[in-house]
């Protein structure tokens, strides 16, 4: 049975809520279905935000996202994704990676179970139809090479993006803006926490899609760091 956005939300006034505040019943619902858990202990999220000041980090992550832009706006185009969403998963995900985790060698030795820019793992090309429910050797083997490579780790990530939205029964057409309702705002939300099952994740997504940079990055013609003092 699928989890529907009209199930989640019937009992709930979406005009004013904080989109990022989850019902007990909506965690439960969340949790049931796609094994969603809690934040990050706090420890992990003083971590997550000092990172998050370092600047020179901050500009070599949005080079490399403006490399990927034309994949992002492509595959966003055709899945009706929001590609702000996904560049602000992107950032996040770059910005937070472990160095040396995406060495074939390291991602080859199962150390690691998710890769690429969008720190997806092989049971995503399971659920995208891309690999048989129980993969031999040889097919784990060529998702990790498949999610070694940036442009199509990129189209994968649309595609869990546009994947999630069909679980979730949300509209199919609509690519979700946050600041055009709160349901929007909600639904964004929702499928930041499924993609990487933080309590605390959605809104430092949210947060990320307001960010100017990203913006002129995903929007504009070039690439801006209007923050970093040289």
């Amino acid at each position: 049975m699928v989890l529907g956005a009209s199930d989640m939300w019937a009992k709930r006034d979406t005009t004013q809520s904080d989109p990022t505040d989850f019902t007990a019943d909506e965690l439960q619902l969340l949790q049931r279905r796609f094994g969603v858990h809690g934040p990050q202990p706090p420890l992990a999220q003083l971590f997550t935000s000092g990172v998050d000041q370092l600047q020179p980090l901050r500009a070599q992550t949005l080079d490399r996202l403006n490399n990927l832009k034309p994949v992002i706006l492509r595959e966003c185009s055709r899945l009706s994704v929001n590609p702000m969403l996904v560049a602000a998963v992107l950032f996040d995900e770059i910005q937070h990676s472990k160095p040396g985790e995406d060495l074939p060698f390291i991602a080859h030795s199962g150390l690691v179970k998710t890769h690429g820019p969008g720190q997806l793992g092989i049971s995503e090309l399971i659920h995208q139809n891309l690999l048989p429910a129980n993969p031999s050797q040889d097919d784990i083997v060529w998702a990790r090479e498949l999610l070694l490579d940036p442009a199509a780790n990129v189209r994968l990530l649309a595609g869990k993006m546009n994947r999630l939205k069909r679980d979730l029964g949300l509209p199919k057409e609509s690519i979700l803006e946050a600041n055009r309702s709160n349901f929007d705002a909600k639904a964004i939300a929702t499928l930041a926490y499924l993609h990487n099952g933080k309590l605390d994740y959605p809104a430092r997504i949210l947060r990320y899609m307001q960010d100017p940079a990203l913006h002129a990055l995903i929007y504009g013609s070039q690439i801006s760091h209007p923050d970093i003092t040289v």
